[in-house]
């Protein structure tokens, strides 16, 4: 949309797979995500295996400032290495763009000190929850006195630090009047009592479990209120794009890759095998043919979508030092529509694997669910297609999750 103005952009010289760069190094994890994915399943968390792997590449830190001691990498590129991670296992994919985008959001409203303190190392991690008004952060001398329970913490039975979204209450504890305003605070890990109740569909290895803090102390260097431009401590291109889109973008990614996963693995099946019912083999018959060819074109054309839309997005923020609502609005719609197609693909791929898609040996069927989780994300969810139709048509709108 507005990226268009710009006129001409040079388009960003690919990686070359022949460096060690980071979309390369996140492909070479393939392998080992892969082969432990049941082990992930079974713990309901990331093993030492790729914990080591992932801190080895400082994987938890892609998007960090730089001045904070992380990689600090343009987000398309971000974007590149959250599929790979879910082509080999969704969960771990999922639990590195919500390590990431949390931590980019705290540490660009907290002070450089703390944030350094925060994230300065590979071993650093926060998670955090859903936000939710049942909880309040009462304003005491110096911070805040913080009580709340909170679910969906992906990621926090790796990570150092958690976080809670706590709407700002009266002195008195009591809910303000009209629209909460929610204060992000942070804690060590275990002032939190944490309940390993994670039991899901799928991404059953993010151990997404529910926390608890009562009358918490937070200090106010360790609260910021997020996703406001003039609270800014860092001012890279990416502090311009909300947590929002930064985690649509990564979840939009988890999308391809395991879609792109499925669909490799159909293409492996039908190779090979001969249904019981068929006259001929999966790979000589021409419905399978054209479904493979039509499957292969439609992810690739999500692919195509969500990169070049990330990649004029950025390109305006590097150029303008601002994004306009037009392309956040194209951004949402790229994210949002490439999560529900992907999602399609892999359904697609699970309902062609026939039987053999069902069992638990299989490849199949742990990522046919890892899809269905994914597609359940309130970054999937489709009335954000409504209020960009509302915009392109011109009608007047409050502005949300941009």
């Amino acid at each position: 949309m507005a990226a268009a103005e710009l006129g001409v952009l040079a388009p960003e010289a690919p990686e070359a797979l022949s460096t060690a760069g980071p979309v390369e190094r996140a492909r070479a994890l393939i392998p080992l995500l892969e082969a432990v994915a049941p082990e992930m399943e079974r713990a309901r968390e990331l093993p030492p295996a790729v914990l080591e792997a992932l801190r080895a590449n400082d994987f938890f830190r892609l998007l960090t400032p730089a001045e904070l001691g992380g990689q600090a990498l343009p987000l398309p590129v971000y974007a590149e290495i959250i599929e790979a991670l879910a082509i080999g296992d969704a969960s771990t994919a999922w639990c590195v763009n919500q390590g990431n985008v949390s931590a980019l959001s705290s540490a660009t409203y907290l002070s450089p000190e703390v944030a350094r303190r925060f994230f300065g190392d590979r071993d650093s991690g926060l998670a955090w929850g859903a936000q939710h008004t049942r909880a309040a952060a009462v304003p005491v001398a110096g911070g805040w006195r913080v009580t709340g329970r909170w679910d969906f913490a992906s990621g926090n039975r790796h990570a150092r630090l958690l976080g809670a979204h706590v709407p700002v209450a009266e002195a008195d504890g009591s809910a303000r009047a009209g629209k909460p305003e929610f204060v992000t605070v942070l804690f060590p890990r275990e002032q939190a009592s944490i309940s390993e109740d994670w039991a899901a569909l799928g991404l059953r290895g993010t151990g997404s479990d529910t926390y608890e803090v009562r009358d918490l102390f937070v200090p106010e260097s360790h609260a910021c209120f997020r996703d406001k431009p003039e609270g800014r401590r860092q001012h890279g291109p990416v502090s311009l794009f909300s947590s929002h889109l930064c985690y649509a973008s990564g979840f939009a990614a988890v999308a391809l890759g395991t879609a792109r996963g499925l669909l490799d693995r159909y293409i492996a099946l039908a190779r090979g095998k001969a249904a019981r019912a068929a006259a001929q083999p999966m790979r000589e018959n021409h419905c399978v043919q054209s479904e493979v060819a039509r499957l292969e074109a439609r992810l690739r054309a999500c692919r195509m979508y969500l990169l070049g839309t990330v990649r004029e997005a950025w390109a305006e923020a590097v150029g303008t030092g601002a994004i306009s609502l037009d392309t956040r609005m194209a951004l949402r719609l790229a994210t949002t529509t490439v999560m529900g197609d992907a999602t399609e693909v892999s359904v697609a791929c699970y309902r062609a694997g026939g039987t053999t898609a069902i069992l638990e040996s299989e490849p199949f069927e742990r990522r046919f669910r890892d899809a269905m989780c994914v597609s359940q994300h309130l970054q999937a969810n489709p009335w954000h297609l409504e209020m960009v139709g509302r915009h392109l048509l011109g009608v007047e709108q409050p502005i949300a999750f941009l």
